[in-house]
């Protein structure tokens, strides 16, 4: 979507009908971004200029610094066309010295906000992103003189840069962190984020969700143990795995929601005779197929303990066991059934879900983050959602939950009071309010009365409140050690292309997690 200046922006850039290079030009090493702005909807250069500088005829400095810098760094815009700007896009706000410098002496820009909170966060999805712009404007209006520079990432780009900007004295001041040890672990045993625990203590954060929860960001002080000590982390959204279905497409091949895995896996076999793709299926980024993996998992785990003792590197748990090489040749059996979507190793994740989207497939296997924008899609009314169903009704059966990425704080930041604050912010009961409103399911109790039965986000609340009740609560299993991720991916993606056997995948996966416990002297 392009975002094209008001009458206001028009009249201002008569001043670029010559050029878009002031008498002053900016060279890429000695640009400084006091801040990156993602533009949004109702934003234009103008605005943004009175917002940092305090004149909006200042926009010409931003449009030059961010000009420079995506020759360095091509995650900024490149601004061809000042009268328009795209929503997405990363703008660079140089220091006020750069933009008067750039603006020559004719100009002068107004000192920036007193306070730049910088904030790295994952919300790419619009229904997500517009709750996050929505609370960071209600933050800074209750805070004079305090700006919210936001910078958002992809999942993956977070993993990728975190610890290098977090190591930074000029790094964000609050990032958002995947929990377990190959992230907020990692990052608490180099000492890069602050302990929340006093904070939590301050502002009753233990009285928003369940322990169950906080233990998923928490470690012990020197980083040796996970699930336990000082909290480092806290996330406003619960997520977990499931199945979203499509009604209409359910009903006209007969199919109801499955009680048993027994039924779940007769329903896939009746949706793939009539004709339908029964689970839309994209793994092309790897971490698909985790949730796909772990919820077939579910299904053969069989002591309650397992996944938090295997997860949290408690008593002598391995991955080489039945259960788990029953689950990978279940996932192979799928597989060759063709109960996912053909070629589903290259095909991305979002493209899968829009096709989804759109209509086309009968489930996506996936998490609730999706929630949101599958409510604001096409198909918004045919959609539901349930759970993976265990061997027997009602019976015990671990379903992949957590939180969204925790919020976390840099060790070292000056701003680490007002950071507190805003993490504050993002539990409160108006964040809250903006998450429901956005078909997403916060940490806290939802009022069963505002909730419309037979209703996707009725769905998902009834199957949260179920996974608490029940304490079924699992793990994101790639959390177990610092390089489970990258092993448990490669290998999946290997599984799936039945270039390793079933055994040979848990032994991979059991070698991984073998090499940790011995580094660790637990075994």
């Amino acid at each position: 979507m392009k975002k094209i200046m008001n009458a206001v922006g028009i009249v201002m850039l008569l001043a670029l009908t010559f050029s878009l290079s002031p008498a002053y030009t900016l060279a890429q090493d000695e640009v400084v971004c006091d801040a990156d702005v993602i533009v949004q909807a109702d934003d234009w250069l103008s605005k943004i200029a009175d917002k940092f500088f305090g004149d909006p005829l200042a926009f010409p400095a931003i449009v030059e610094a961010t000009n420079a810098k995506v020759t360095s760094d091509a995650s900024y815009a490149q601004i061809d066309n000042a009268d328009i700007i795209e929503v997405g896009w990363k703008l660079c706000i140089p220091t006020a010295e750069q933009a008067q410098a750039s603006l020559g002496a004719s100009a002068t820009v107004a000192p920036s906000g007193d306070v730049v909170l910088t904030v790295w966060d994952i919300w790419t999805r619009d229904a997500d992103s517009q709750v996050i712009e929505t609370l960071d404007r209600e933050f800074e209006a209750a805070h004079p003189g305090v700006l919210i520079s936001r910078v958002v990432k992809s999942f993956d780009d977070m993993k990728a840069t975190a610890q290098l900007a977090l190591s930074s004295d000029d790094g964000p001041d609050v990032a958002q962190i995947n929990q377990g040890e190959s992230d907020m672990v990692a990052l608490v045993r180099a000492g890069l984020l602050t302990d929340l625990t006093p904070y939590g203590q301050k502002y009753g954060w233990s009285d928003r969700f369940a322990p169950t929860l906080a233990a998923r960001n928490s470690v012990l002080g020197d980083g040796s143990a996970y699930g336990q000590g000082n909290l480092y982390g806290i996330a406003p959204n619960a997520e977990f795995v499931g199945v979203f279905y499509n009604k209409e497409i359910f009903a006209n091949a007969g199919v109801t929601v499955p009680k048993t895995f027994a039924e779940f896996e007769a329903a896939l076999e009746t949706l793939k005779a009539s004709g339908e793709t029964p689970i839309m299926f994209g793994n092309l980024d790897g971490w698909p197929a985790i949730h796909t993996y772990s919820e077939i998992q579910g299904v053969y785990i069989t002591d309650p303990l397992y996944l938090d003792n295997f997860v949290y590197a408690r008593g002598d748990e391995s991955f080489d066991i039945p259960a788990n090489v029953q689950a990978a040749a279940k996932y192979q059996e799928w597989i060759e059934k063709g109960y996912f979507t053909q070629d589903f190793n290259g095909i991305g994740y979002d493209d899968a879900f829009q096709l989804f989207s759109n209509g086309q497939g009968a489930m996506f296997l996936t998490g609730t983050w999706v929630s949101g924008e599958l409510s604001a899609g096409p198909n918004a009314d045919k959609m539901g959602f349930f759970l993976v169903p265990g061997q027997t009704e009602g019976g015990f059966k671990p379903i992949v939950a957590g939180t969204s990425t925790g919020y976390t704080i840099r060790k070292g930041s000056p701003n680490t009071d007002l950071a507190a604050e805003y993490l504050d912010w993002m539990m409160s009961d108006r964040a809250m309010e903006l998450w429901i409103g956005a078909g997403l399911v916060p940490v806290v109790k939802v009022d069963p009365a505002a909730l419309e039965e037979g209703t996707l986000y009725a769905d998902m609340v009834n199957a949260w409140e179920s996974v608490l009740a029940t304490n079924s609560a699992g793990h994101y299993i790639d959390w177990a050690t610092p390089t489970f991720y990258d092993t448990i991916t490669a290998s999946l993606q290997e599984l799936g292309g039945f270039q390793i056997t079933p055994e040979e995948f848990t032994q991979n996966v059991e070698a991984d997690y073998d090499a940790w416990l011995k580094e660790k002297g637990l075994r």
